[in-house]
């Protein structure tokens, strides 16, 4: 038998998913709590029971895909095969084809307000990749090339999301330029302990 509380969880999910959905067909415009709560199956009055207007709603869709972006740095960091620099390269890599894969997502992931529910989420993803980075630079300048690393993915990404990345000109793609950025790490002696985040 499912309890009132699974059953909530459950209706929850079915609405961030139907927000996603519509969120990828058509921008943050195509996401009403209507059109929400009819791709969940649901009332639109059960969309106003979990969230208390469409700005919640898209927080806790950004929220969610920021847990997800921190859930893949997780595995590539507890993959003991996987070499540090292939690692940092696999995070970044992910991020940038979610980028160029769900254009309206990620936007809205870089686009949600302080203290919304995806800070955390965000923060989470980024201590990951700054423990990913101070495999190779140790703990002291991880921050600084993880900043500067996230900068460039997100940088990259834009540009190829907008078309002006071309490889014509440029004689690269996205994934060519932040493998550049990943190697030109400097590699320092204390980089298999990592960073404490």
């Amino acid at each position: 038998m499912t309890t009132r509380a699974e059953s909530a969880a459950h209706t929850r999910q079915a609405l961030l998913a139907a927000a996603s959905t519509l969120l990828d067909r058509g921008g943050p415009d195509a996401v009403t709590l209507r059109e929400v709560g009819s791709g969940a199956g649901v009332s639109r009055s059960a969309a106003y029971r979990h969230f208390d207007g469409k700005d919640e709603l898209l927080a806790a869709v950004a929220a969610e895909a920021w847990a997800v972006v921190a859930d893949g740095l997780d595995v590539i960091a507890t993959d003991p095969d996987l070499p540090a620099e292939d690692a940092v390269r696999s995070g970044l890599h992910a991020l940038s084809d979610l980028g160029l894969g769900r254009p309206h997502l990620y936007r809205l992931m870089f686009a949600t307000p302080v203290g919304a529910p995806a800070i955390p989420a965000a923060a989470r993803a980024q201590d990951r990749l700054v423990f990913l980075v101070s495999r190779i630079v140790g703990a002291d300048a991880a921050r600084h090339h993880a900043a500067l690393l996230f900068a460039t993915a997100h940088g990259l990404t834009d540009l190829d999301t907008h078309g002006h990345l071309p490889p014509d000109k440029w004689h690269a793609d996205r994934h060519t330029l932040i493998d550049l950025a990943v190697s030109s790490l400097p590699h320092t002696a204390d980089a298999d302990r990592g960073a404490d985040v």
